[in-house]
């Protein structure tokens, strides 16, 4: 056997350069399309959370805003809850305080479950965020509140509507 090539097949060493050039090209190539496949998947998988979050957040202010548009409902009920007492304890209670009693309730009571709270409580310590003071008496303690003239509310932790309160202190 001879060491050296045989004229006829002395182009094959260029084919084989030409071939791993190819072979090589193609694997950047395949490269390049892995990293911008995997960019786009990442891109993709932001847009949708970001629109999943934004949805989210369109559906709790319209929910939000329904509730806010009820709280002259809830104010109703009160008003006629103080005319005809709850119901239980009233001398003669007629059948339209009686519903009015348990409507208010079930709205609130359904309306609590989805995240209202009701800012009502007497003798807790004046909180501006949470109380619109209309009115005050002098007192010698830190303000407290003395009376809930009107209820205010809470949506999910957020202020809907601060409670009308008098303050003592």
């Amino acid at each position: 056997m001879s060491d050296e090539i045989p004229d006829d097949l002395s182009g094959l060493e260029d084919v084989a350069d030409e071939v791993e050039e190819d072979l090589s090209r193609a694997e950047r190539q395949r490269d390049e399309y892995l990293a911008t496949l995997q960019r786009l998947q990442a891109d993709f998988e932001n847009y949708r959370k970001r629109v999943l979050r934004a949805s989210e957040e369109a559906a709790a202010r319209a929910a939000g805003d329904l509730v806010a548009k009820l709280l002259p409902v809830l104010d109703a009920f009160d008003l006629a809850r103080a005319h005809f007492g709850d119901g239980a304890d009233a001398v003669e209670p007629s059948e339209e305080a009686i519903a009015l009693v348990q409507a208010r309730g079930l709205m609130l009571d359904t309306l609590g479950r989805l995240g209202l709270e009701r800012i009502d409580e007497d003798g807790v310590p004046f909180d501006p965020q949470v109380h619109d003071a209309v009115a005050h008496e002098p007192g010698e303690d830190a303000p407290v509140i003395d009376g809930v003239l009107r209820a205010g509310y809470r949506w999910k932790g957020a202020v809907l509507r601060p409670a009308m309160v008098r303050v003592k202190g």
